[in-house]
């Protein structure tokens, strides 16, 4: 059982980034090795800044893009000695793409063996393109002008043809208001579960807990002994409060050892998390959580633990006794709270943010709940006379937090289907699953079957009718998620995602709304149309993109403003596709630098870093087709922010509206 709960507990120690936006995350360096005989060795290495990451040449395809490294000259001044090597990197599993993606931390080194061809070249150019993250993506390339002797590195001129500074004028806007991009808070998390919120599922394990014959029959016998035991009714009182004092402390501080853990290593939960064969062997010990609620066995600790720790609480006296009835407490109710934690931790597991922070909130939550009957007793006895007598009725609770460990069991065997590529638990299979587990518990809460320990059959309450009632009604909940008749928006993250589907999609817009992918084109129909436009900079491989696609802009308060009242245009700062030859051109900054432009994704993060003065993603623009600035600029928000901040654009287009209306009459 100790074993049992390391592994439990383990998988709740994941990192977290640190919030703050770094102006330049990653500082790059090269340098040179002489091997002799024709050969050198290349070094590139990177430093990365805190919170952020790289990406491994070797991530797995369909995920955030991979570094790639271009040998400009390769094959005819030198040649590739084997292939680019990395330093030690580091994998954790995306939810969002589906697949294990492999990435650095701190820092990044690359090296490279090369063979001369041609004995008087001194100087090799090596171009790295790479993907950078922490709550938003940045697409990047460096140029690295490696001397192989150590003298001064030659920089080829390039020159902006005619063709170059006509497309280079064209890429600038002449943006209205542009002060307005930066007013207000242009950047938010509204995605991350709070410390309250974690702290309030703990509360309602704690609660339901209570509800259990491991729990709820010791509850008046516990008050009853501290109040006859004292001489006086206020000693009586006070040793009540310490022992449920006593109860929330002992939960709370299991917690503490995974702070430490964290402290050591802050991406061991995620590994863990992340492991196929964990998530099966989760999958297993929930399923062997729910059977035994179903009465099939128990769960207990050994029972010369909770003897001691009653000796102890009797031998001790006072406020070390009453911590050790406290303890005798945990011990002896671990049948019917252990799979209750455990469901309290899969939950954790699933909440963003600091896992070792949000153990410590839910577990604060369940001991406060255990305890606060407890403590309330003590101080008002005369309660005790109207508490429900122990009976039946906890069995059916039993039961029923059976079929749900057994529902939470499925999410962890989808996570290992889903790192796993197995292609087994779809969403529709997954739902399919869940279906049968609440239609189950919903048939058992109406009396259609029964398990063998339950006793002779009673008479079915209307509370346990009304449970099964909305039991039934989940069911029928899931069905029309399942058929695509509603979003199932309330269990956001327990299903796999929209796209791991067995259905074929076939827009590439997100949620289906039409979208230009060419800003003068969008902005040509928004004219049309008198609409505004949202300019979404996004990318193929941004986590955070898909994220607010999924939770905020599928929200049906949101969704309709999209469809029907914007001109979305979403452009790809990731896309690697060459631009046709005639569109592509050498771009100058206001520096003098000039950048060759031969990509989709070079063009638009380009245009997004000279109007915007900006490189990450997500980052929403809200704009009138004659490039009025309507609103702050947003990136990674909530629903309600967003919503607000999109009708706020909508009323000031209607406002330039009217004005112009005006002004031609």
């Amino acid at each position: 059982m100790k074993a049992l709960f390391a592994y439990l507990f383990s998988f709740f120690l994941f990192g977290f980034a640190l919030a703050q936006t770094d102006e330049d995350p990653a500082i790059w360096s090269h340098e040179v090795r002489e091997l002799g005989s024709g050969e050198y060795e290349l070094v590139f290495k990177g430093k990365i800044a805190e919170g952020w990451h790289v990406y491994s040449q070797f991530t797995a395809d369909g995920g955030s893009l991979p570094s790639e490294f271009t040998y400009l000259k390769s094959g005819q001044d030198y040649e590739l000695l084997g292939i680019t090597q990395e330093s030690e990197t580091q994998k954790a599993y995306s939810e969002i793409f589906e697949i294990e993606e492999t990435f650095f931390k701190k820092e990044a080194v690359f090296t490279q063996r090369i063979r001369l061809l041609n004995p008087d070249v001194r100087q090799v150019d090596v171009e790295l393109f790479y993907q950078i993250c922490k709550e938003v993506c940045i697409a990047k390339d460096v140029v690295f002008q490696v001397v192989l002797d150590g003298g001064v590195a030659v920089t080829e001129q390039l020159v902006l043809d005619d063709r170059s500074a006509e497309l280079s004028a064209a890429l600038k806007l002449d943006l209205k208001n542009k002060e307005r991009l930066t007013e207000g808070v242009a950047a938010e998390n509204g995605q991350k579960t709070g410390l309250w919120g974690i702290f309030g599922l703990g509360f309602l394990g704690g609660l339901i807990a209570l509800l259990t014959p491991c729990v709820f029959p010791m509850i008046p016998l516990t008050v009853s002994f501290f109040t006859k035991q004292s001489h006086n009714k206020s000693r009586g009182v006070w040793n009540g409060l310490l022992y449920g004092f006593f109860i929330t402390l002992i939960y709370f501080l299991l917690s503490l050892p995974f702070h430490l853990f964290d402290t050591i290593d802050s991406q061991i939960l995620n590994t863990i998390a992340t492991n196929i064969w964990l998530n099966v062997g989760f999958f297993l010990i929930f399923v062997f959580f729910a059977f035994s609620f179903f009465g099939y066995y128990e769960l207990t600790l050994p029972s010369s633990w909770a003897n001691k720790m009653d000796s102890f609480s009797s031998r001790v006296g006072g406020g070390a006794g009453i911590f050790f009835m406290a303890v005798t407490l945990a011990i002896v109710s671990f049948s019917c709270t252990g799979p209750i934690l455990g469901g309290l931790l899969g939950g954790t597991a699933l909440s963003e943010g600091n896992m070792a922070m949000n153990l410590s909130a839910g577990m604060l939550g369940f001991g406060l709940a255990l305890a606060l009957p407890f403590a309330l007793f003590a101080v008002f006895p005369a309660w005790l006379n109207g508490l429900p007598k122990s009976g039946n009725w906890m069995n059916t609770v039993k039961v029923v937090l059976g079929f749900l460990e057994l529902a939470l069991a499925f999410k962890f065997l989808s996570n290992a289907d889903l790192v796993g590529n197995w292609g087994i638990f779809k969403r529709e299979i997954f739902l399919g699953i869940w279906i049968l587990i609440f239609l189950f518990m919903a048939l058992y809460l109406f009396g259609v079957f029964r398990f063998t320990d339950e006793g002779p059959k009673r008479k079915r309450s209307f509370i346990r009718m009304g449970f099964g009632i909305l039991s039934l009604a989940f069911t029928v909940y899931l069905t029309l998620g399942a058929l695509n008749f509603t979003n199932l928006k309330l269990l956001s993250g327990f299903p796999p995602p929209d796209f791991y589907t067995l259905a074929e999609s076939e827009s590439e817009c997100p949620l289906g709304i039409e979208c230009f992918k060419d800003f003068e084109e969008g902005v040509a129909y928004a004219k049309k149309e008198g609409k505004p436009i949202l300019l979404d900079f996004t990318g193929w491989a941004c986590v955070n993109c898909r994220k607010m696609e999924e939770n905020v802009w599928s929200d049906t308060d949101i969704f309709p403003i999209l469809n029907e009242e914007y001109v979305l245009i979403s452009l790809y700062i990731d896309d690697r596709k060459l631009l046709p030859e005639d569109e592509q051109f050498l771009y100058q900054f206001e520096s003098g630098r000039i950048k060759a432009i031969e990509t989709i994704g070079e063009k638009w993060g380009t245009f997004q870093t000279v109007n915007f003065s900006t490189a990450s993603q997500p980052y929403y623009v809200l704009m009138s087709p004659d490039l009025e600035i309507l609103n702050s600029a947003i990136q990674n928000t909530d629903s309600e922010t967003y919503r607000k901040w999109l009708n706020t654009g909508l009323t000031r287009f209607r406002e330039l509206d009217s004005k112009e209306m005006i002004s031609i009459r």
